[in-house]
């Protein structure tokens, strides 16, 4: 077909209206249509990419926008469905039609449609002139009781500025920030930020490109109210009544999704300047005496910088200068000469913006004299304080320890606050799941005889092995710590999935023995009485608590249920126990 002018596509009535609906996250209802323009079929403006370009190049966008939103009102009003409509203007159509309100007004009277019932969806293409013009012209539907969306939220104009101005209704979240959250912990903190940000502007959300299952449930479940994109349903010419079988699948299911923020609530970045401690310094042509007075006027300072012009070049530790300085006749021989005899002139300089990892690097450096002396902290180069090596150890110490509750540092599964936080979700939801805990039998034995090396190995086996009988849509994985590991099922085949990973394990766990210890099917050691006696391979054992759906639940119970079952399930052969979560807890719970 030969291209034709946007005049003639609206002359000749060759444009179509397409809807593409929008989905109530909480119900799984159509909640709007989003009005989409199509030019004619097989040919080049068939694209309303391709179509817009031409009406741009042809100076006649706004008259196309306004062609586009009278077919699709006409055809929305015919269809005599519920729902809102969502019509696309841009910010150059909007104070047009503002300024012909009547002419608008008139023709959703003649369609019998309630101007409550419209949206108007400002675009993509960013405003051209004065914004208080868009923000008056928005204000002039809105009095009418149309709405106003803010479309590409994320992308292009659609900024923070923006939503300030026009204080939209609603925030159409745009799909570079929708696709992939359910496995981004970056994505799933922008969406939580924005979701409090509607929230405290009045405005509701709907997330724009959901195409895949584990996006919905991280949407819905972060309390994002609409949502739209392929996985809901497709645009079309005709105006569908009900979302895809695969996405109302999803919504209606009671599985509540796993967050991809397993360690987002980790302590924040480590910052060597909580460790700085702010002292004088001394130059590279101070006297030892000057420095021994400088020492004596500052008890509390554990070593001072030797800097010439900004730039640390030694560093002189109290200790080791005054023992020095101490013995018969130095201060005679040495009092007048320079400081730099008795300091380190070759320090360990520190950024002030160092990360953790590089702290934790210095740790296990050969050269350990930082832990007596300690380190000059800098920025760009430039002496800013110093710190002691004390200080360091324990900041990295410190920061290790509280980020292992967060996150295996073997496995990097999650840790125990995140275990906590999911359990008290699924205990919110009142939905049904499985509480499984995993323990490892004749581990002790194993890495003893073998080493931490093997033991790690072990235990890396066993994480990997349960991640691949997740579900990760809805099935929790955590690592306690050691070798004791949990996951809330929700996936109905949760009991293949464990015997799975059960089969999986001892097998694989058989092939990290010698291959004597293999022909002899375990090894000799000590037990805890330091008897000696024989330990067969090790295997992993699963005590599991069924939840059923509705119940209340005691959260805090769940995990010391799990283990007590795990207790059990070591007793037995097949290394697997299953128990109902009571119906009273009280009863079954010691005081």
């Amino acid at each position: 077909m030969t291209t034709v002018s946007i005049i003639d596509c609206i002359k000749q009535e060759l444009l179509r209206p397409a809807f593409q609906p929008m989905g109530a996250l909480a119900s799984g209802d159509i909640f709007a249509y989003e009005a989409l323009i199509r030019g004619p079929a097989q040919s080049p403006l068939e694209s309303p990419a391709a179509l817009f370009r031409l009406a741009q190049m042809e100076g006649c966008t706004v008259r196309l926008e306004r062609y586009a939103a009278r077919i699709a009102l006409t055809a929305f009003s015919q269809a005599a469905l519920p729902g809102k409509l969502f019509v696309n203007l841009s910010a150059d159509a909007i104070p047009e039609i503002a300024a012909s309100r009547s002419e608008i007004l008139t023709l959703l009277r003649a369609l019998q449609l309630s101007p409550e019932r419209i949206v108007i969806e400002l675009t993509e293409q960013a405003p051209s002139g004065d914004l208080s013009i868009l923000a008056s012209a928005t204000n002039i539907l809105r009095e009418s009781g149309m709405q106003l969306a803010l479309d590409d939220y994320g992308s292009g104009h659609a900024n923070l500025s923006l939503w300030l101005a026009l204080k939209p209704d609603y925030v159409k979240i745009d799909r570079s920030i929708i696709d992939g959250a359910a496995k981004s912990t970056f994505q799933f903190e922008v969406l939580r930020y924005l979701r409090q940000l509607a929230d405290a502007g009045n405005a509701r959300l709907i997330a724009e490109g959901l195409e895949n299952a584990g996006d919905l449930m991280v949407c819905r479940d972060l309390g994002i109210p609409y949502g739209q994109g392929f996985f809901l349903g497709k645009p079309d010419f005709e105006l569908v009544e009900r979302l895809e079988d695969a996405a109302l699948s999803v919504l209606h299911d009671k599985a509540i999704s796993v967050f991809p923020n397993a360690i987002s609530g980790a302590p924040g970045a480590f910052s060597v300047s909580k460790l700085l401690i702010l002292a004088p310094v001394l130059s590279p042509a101070a006297t030892n005496n000057e420095a021994l007075d400088l020492l004596t006027r500052c008890p509390d300072l554990h070593a001072i910088a030797i800097v010439d012009d900004g730039r640390p070049i030694g560093l002189l530790n109290r200790r080791t200068f005054v023992n020095e300085y101490a013995r018969p006749f130095h201060r005679e021989l040495f009092g007048k000469k320079t400081c730099t005899a008795f300091a380190n002139m070759a320090p360990v300089l520190v950024e002030k913006s160092a990360t953790m990892d590089e702290m934790a690097e210095l740790l296990t450096n050969d050269d350990q004299r930082y832990l007596a002396e300690g380190i000059v902290i800098v920025e760009n180069g430039r002496y800013v304080g110093i710190a002691t090596g004390e200080s360091v150890v324990r900041a990295v110490t410190e920061v290790r320890i509280e980020a292992a509750r967060y996150a295996n540092p073997l496995t990097s599964l999650p840790g125990n606050i995140p275990i906590d936080i999911h359990i008290k979700r699924l205990v919110k939801s009142r939905s049904p799941f499985h509480a499984c805990y995993f323990d490892l039998n004749n581990f002790k034995p194993f890495n003893d005889q073998y080493g931490y090396w093997k033991g790690d190995e072990m235990l890396r086996l066993a994480a990997s092995v349960l991640r691949e009988v997740c579900d990760p849509r809805k099935d929790f994985l955590g690592h306690i710590g050691g070798d004791d590991f949990l996951i809330f099922y929700q996936s109905e085949d949760w009991e293949r999935r464990i015997r799975t990973a059960m089969l999986r394990f001892n097998e694989g766990a058989r092939q990290i023995y010698k291959p004597a210890d293999i022909e002899a099917g375990g090894i000799h050691g000590e037990d805890r009485c330091g008897n000696r006696r024989f330990y067969p391979f090790v295997t992993i054992a699963v005590g599991v608590v069924s939840v059923a759906a509705g119940l209340d639940v005691d959260s805090d119970s769940i995990a010391s249920l799990a283990a007590s079952a795990k207790h059990e399930a070591k007793k037995l052969a097949d290394g697997f126990h299953v128990t109902d979560y009571p119906r009273d807890i009280l009863s079954c719970v010691t005081p």
